[in-house]
Order: structure tokens, then sequence, then C-alpha cells
């Protein structure tokens, strides 16, 4: 496996496997930190969700009817997530439809994955999804 060009506008998720066998290398650590990277806005999260739920593909305009926001900023937002290789897209005619990449999801749910956390104790995090949760 080549590392992927750090400099590359197209880092694909794909390009970091085997993932879990080992140490990290650099290839995958660009690979992850640009996934991770995309992640790290709510309007990425939403859409990505949003398409995920969307039974299979999703279309451009589908989304940008559903949320608050100009088709100029859902387009943006979903070149970072397919430049992040977590969505891939397939142009027709005028539309295009994305599809979550589910080998990325699926790299990146084992990258996060732990055992159960021991009976009795507690999650900061946990605390906070349930507050945040409650205020919505």
């Amino acid at each position: 496996m080549s590392d992927p060009d750090p400099a590359s506008p197209l880092i694909a998720l794909t390009e970091c496997d085997p993932l879990l066998e080992g140490e990290i290398g650099d290839g995958e650590l660009v690979c992850l930190t640009e996934a991770f990277r995309a992640l790290s806005d709510q309007t990425r999260v939403r859409l990505l969700s949003m398409i995920s739920a969307g039974g299979g593909e999703v279309c451009v305009q589908e989304l940008v009817d559903a949320l608050d926001l100009s088709q100029p900023t859902v387009s943006h937002h979903l070149k970072v997530l397919r430049e992040a290789g977590l969505v891939t897209s397939d142009r027709r005619a005028s539309n295009v439809y994305y599809q979550v990449d589910p080998w990325a999801v699926s790299t990146l749910g084992r990258l996060l994955a732990l055992e159960e956390p021991p009976a009795g104790s507690t999650s900061v995090f946990a605390s906070a999804m349930t507050s945040r949760r409650s205020e919505v």
C-alpha cells in the first residue's frame, strides 16, 4: 500500500486498510485525521446521518430541501465528506446522488469500538449526550 499524498485534495479512507492490525502508520493517520476533521462539523455529521438513513442514496436537492441551508453550502459540506472518503457521489443528468461509503464508516467505527464499559462506571461523554439531548 502506498501512502496517500497529504497534499492531495482527495484522500480516500479506503487507503487505510488494514487499520487495526497494529500501530497506525503515517498514511493511515492522514486518512483518519481527514475523516475525523470532516466529522468535526455539525452540519456534516447531520448530512452523513441523513444520507445513511436515506435508504442507500440521496439526491443533493433532497438534502437542501430538508435543511435550512443554501444549495452551495450543502454542496460544500458534501464535497468535504467526499474528499474525506466518507461518501461517494454519482452524477445523473443534472442531479448528484450521494451514498455513504460503508467501508469508511465501518473502519471509523472499528477504530472507536471498545468493550462495554464496566458495570456502574460513569462517562462524562454519556452524561453530556444525555443532557444535550434533553435541551433540544
